[in-house]
């Protein structure tokens, strides 16, 4: 059988837990500018990868902040894949419906929810922000997602996670070529 190639973006407010679940899945710090580790954000979009049951993901991990939403665009345009991280002791945040609203524009029809940050909120909170989820995926193509509890910190649910990613990655659409070609020019220097 052969290893399908897949691209999987994660996508979320900033600050809830998507790079560190990254790093957790895969060994990959894709924070890699100085300003990222000094701010302790993601300002541009990194890579890692990791290998599942029957797929090899490539990953793209988008920034969250509303001022580096360009970034988050140039990161999305081509993924198959799509990992919505909302934060366990959070909840539903603005750039949680911007992104989702993106994914959305962008065509992305397969992904799931990581709600991240398990370990710092109790069940009962962990519960609501679930269902605060339902919600606001109701009627997107996350509507009948797997949900995965998870934690980089303590490890909890990230086999879970792999798990998921694989069965979704052996489902998933490829995007296919055939269109008008389409080149994004992110700046130009003239001398």
């Amino acid at each position: 059988m052969e290893t399908r190639q897949l691209i999987l973006g994660t996508a979320g407010h900033i600050d809830h837990g998507k790079t560190a679940l990254v790093r957790a899945l895969t060994g990959i710090d894709t924070d890699r500018l100085p300003q990222e580790k000094a701010r302790g954000i993601t300002i541009d979009i990194g890579f890692a990868h990791l290998d599942v049951p029957g797929a090899r993901l490539g990953i793209v991990d988008v920034p969250g902040h509303e001022r580096f939403i360009r970034n988050m665009l140039a990161g999305a345009a081509g993924i198959d894949l799509a990992m919505l991280v909302v934060a366990g002791d959070d909840s539903v945040m603005p750039q949680t419906v911007e992104h989702l609203s993106i994914l959305q524009m962008l065509d992305v029809r397969c992904g799931l929810i990581a709600l991240s940050k398990c370990d710092l909120g109790d069940a009962d909170w962990i519960d609501l922000v679930e269902q605060d989820v339902r919600r606001l995926v109701r009627g997107t193509f996350l509507e009948n997602a797997p949900i995965v509890r998870t934690s980089a910190t303590t490890g909890l649910g990230l086999e879970e996670l792999k798990a998921r990613l694989g069965e979704l990655a052996g489902s998933a659409e490829i995007k296919k070529g055939g269109g008008a070609f389409r080149l994004a020019v992110d700046r130009a220097f003239v001398k």
